[in-house]
């Protein structure tokens, strides 16, 4: 799809500079001298006319010497990038610059940009005339663009630089597929083809470098089709090898696709029902969308999605006892703790693994208690354990389950799966607000020293027992006050169990 252009002039490409660092780098200009160019991503957002959100400056030697200088004239903080080229960034004013200067060897600022990784980052305008020469703000500013990439952001094509682009680094394999989603653009059928020759190369960067990329993948929303090329490219099998043994995997009929397309089914879904909620559950609508707004959440559900049934394989049992029936006993257990070694080999956050893991262990609790409902035997205590064991994530899981169930299109499916959800989220959510929030925002009506001082108890695991059950208790209405919360810890003790 063709972009918009933006017409660059001298008040254009200006504008995206605050006023406190044109008169700095006029000042840096004239003490310096030589060449200085606003490139690569900011030169690319300049020409789809967005605003940058840093500022990518090159200049041909001495980008840490301009960084250094800049940072002191600003009061901003001086970080060094990378250990093979000059490279730094200054932080300053809540505006972040980089500075590098002509790369692998490069002498002119074409062949600094040819060493790029995309076309459409293989760009720039010379900065110092702007800054230092008067000029008319409308006058027109000529692009550097040695590769194709004004073109290119016109068709809405992702193309190599050139055929050394992947292998003077590796992660810029991911990098094809990150801009192909976060831009919705397609990518060019010779790198393609280029990426799959190369794609052992992926193997080489740090897996948190990987690990941003894939997360960048994830949040934008086009995720599935990425993830669907980069599987196609063989790159997807290196991030997430787990993934491989699904492929031709069958599933019971309850299903129509084999486990690995399932998983991505379920992700197309997924970036779907969290773009709007409130077509799949349309009294929670705004309650969920604002759940999804929430940092982060949105890239973690989408990986949840895609790693839900990650446990299947190793637990696929045919059970000829049961007409050569397809089992996946434990899948969710199994599945969470597969994820959880990949989360720790990209080397992700403590609360992002456990939050993902989470979803991914409990992702078939809705549908157990809808079968429950179903049966007419959905309970006020069963409905309150839901809520108490999927805790903040409560309305994920129930995203994660309405993204599984209609990636399921099986011939054998539950009918109207998707409605008995929606149904079961409204009452837990109604559950959660009438019966579990209040009591857990109020004063406990128990402490441990009560325990200690009233019955004579000893510390131990008993206690959390104990709190726990007259917490319950308290949401079902069965204990109202301590009186009542005291008859049921000493039941508790007697017969040490609830």
């Amino acid at each position: 799809m063709a972009q918009a252009q933006e017409t660059l002039t001298r008040r254009r490409i200006l504008a995206v500079l605050p006023a406190w660092l044109q008169i700095q780098l006029t000042t840096l200009a004239r003490e310096l001298g030589g060449e200085l160019y606003l490139a690569g991503g900011a030169a690319r957002d300049l020409l789809l006319g967005k605003t940058p959100e840093d500022i990518d400056l090159t200049v041909a030697g001495g980008a840490s010497l301009w960084a250094g200088k800049l940072a002191t004239l600003s009061g901003g903080a001086y970080v060094p990038l990378g250990r093979d080229e000059d490279a730094a960034r200054v932080v300053s004013r809540r505006t972040t610059i980089d500075f590098s200067s002509f790369r692998q060897g490069a002498t002119t600022i074409d062949e600094d940009l040819v060493r790029r990784d995309l076309t459409l980052n293989a760009l720039a305008v010379r900065l110092d005339p702007l800054l230092l020469d008067p000029q008319a703000l409308d006058a027109a500013v000529p692009l550097i663009d040695p590769t194709g990439g004004r073109e290119d952001l016109a068709r809405g094509v992702i193309r190599a630089a050139s055929v050394e682009s992947f292998a003077s680094d590796p992660l810029r394999l991911l990098r094809v597929f990150r801009f192909a989603a976060t831009l919705g653009f397609a990518v060019d059928a010779a790198t393609l083809a280029l990426v799959e020759r190369q794609a052992e190369l992926l193997s080489r960067p740090a897996p948190e470098r990987v690990a941003h990329e894939m997360d960048l993948i994830m949040a934008s929303g086009n995720g599935h089709a990425a993830v669907c090329a980069m599987a196609d490219a063989g790159l997807l099998w290196i991030v997430v090898p787990e993934l491989i043994a699904g492929v031709g995997l069958e599933q019971p009929k309850s299903h129509h696709l084999d486990v690995f397309r399932h998983n991505l089914e379920a992700l197309r879904w997924m970036e779907q029902i969290t773009a709007a909620p409130g077509r799949w559950f349309p009294e929670e609508g705004d309650g969920l969308a604002a759940y999804c707004a929430g940092e982060g959440q949105r890239r973690r559900l989408h990986w949840a999605a895609l790693l839900h049934d990650l446990g299947k394989p190793a637990t696929c049992v045919l059970r000829p006892d049961k007409g050569d029936r397809i089992t996946f006993y434990n899948h969710d257990r199994v599945g969470a703790e597969m994820f959880r070694g990949f989360a720790l080999r990209l080397r992700w956050s403590n609360d992002d693994r456990e939050r993902v893991a989470h979803l991914i262990d409990g992702h078939m609790r809705p549908f157990h208690l809808a079968n429950v409902a179903r049966a007419g035997g959905l309970t006020l205590r069963a409905s309150i354990r839901m809520v108490r064991k999927a805790g903040a994530d409560l309305p994920g899981l129930f995203l994660l389950a309405m993204a599984d169930s209609l990636a399921g299109q099986g011939v054998e499916r539950i009918e109207g799966m998707e409605a008995e959800l929606a149904a079961l989220y409204r009452t837990l959510d109604r559950v959660r607000l009438e019966h579990v929030a209040p009591v857990a925002a109020a004063p406990p009506l128990l402490t441990g020293r009560q325990l200690i001082e009233t019955l004579g108890l000893a510390p131990g695991p008993i206690f959390k027992t104990i709190l726990a059950a007259i917490e319950e208790a308290r949401m079902e209405g069965r204990v109202t006050d301590v009186a009542g919360a005291l008859r049921l810890a000493r039941e508790i003790v007697v017969n040490n169990s609830l």
